[in-house]
């Protein structure tokens, strides 16, 4: 089975796609590494990454120059898909999640290659060996020429049993669809989904296999 630090290193290497493969167990961590942030990823969860054949085969980036200088934000664009003011707000809801519940939620808006790529696992201390808090989601948007889905996810082992696989495959096809942001917007796209996560680890239960119906997001309530 994969190391932690493998599954997400090979996550943020690879694009979303209907056409998947499983990284195999006998990777090496440099291979993987090598090709690491190639760009988004579709859902991984536990030891299970699939991606795009087509987008792994795109160099490997490692930018921590597109890092921001604040420390310990919850939210960063290197592409702006949030306005300021949206990002703000969802900082501050990812920051009450986390003391709340445990649980960290991190999104980065791209357009590969500009990205932090590898520099970011630090930023967010995610996926290291020998970590055992996986409580994480860690969500990458791209909209990779407007070809495929622009939310992709890897999911923390802490989180498989609140939020199944089945969970983040009808969240990418009810909000991450080309068609919903053209109709919505990518921002919107983007705010619904975090909303939706929040409230099922919000819930009594912290247990979702459905999407929430849209909460009020930030668009709607005009934080731009």
């Amino acid at each position: 089975m994969p190391s932690r630090c493998t599954v997400i290193c090979a996550f943020l290497c690879f694009a979303a796609s209907a056409s998947a493969f499983s990284v195999a167990p006998n990777t090496s961590r440099r291979t993987v590494i090598a090709s690491w942030i190639s760009g988004g990823a579709a859902v991984v969860t536990g030891a299970t990454t699939l991606a795009s054949p087509a987008y792994a085969r795109l160099e490997a980036v490692n930018r921590p120059d597109l890092l921001p200088t604040e420390a310990g934000l919850n939210v960063i664009q290197t592409e702006k898909f949030l306005t300021a003011g949206q990002a703000r707000r969802m900082n501050d809801l990812l920051k009450a999640l986390e003391r709340d519940t445990g649980f960290r939620v991190r999104v980065l808006c791209q357009a590969y290659p500009n990205t932090p790529g590898l520099a970011i696992r630090d930023y967010w201390d995610l996926g290291k060996e020998g970590q055992k808090d996986d409580k994480y989601i860690v969500l990458v948007v791209d909209q990779f020429g407007g070809k495929g889905n622009v939310l992709n996810f890897n999911v923390g082992g802490g989180v498989k049993l609140n939020l199944p696989n089945v969970f983040w495959t009808r969240l990418q096809a009810k909000f991450g669809n080309t068609f919903y942001v053209r109709d919505n917007g990518i921002d919107l796209a983007i705010t619904n989904a975090v909303e939706a996560i929040t409230t099922c680890l919000r819930s009594e239960d912290q247990y979702c296999v459905n999407v929430p119906d849209e909460a009020p997001s930030l668009k709607s309530l005009g934080m731009s």
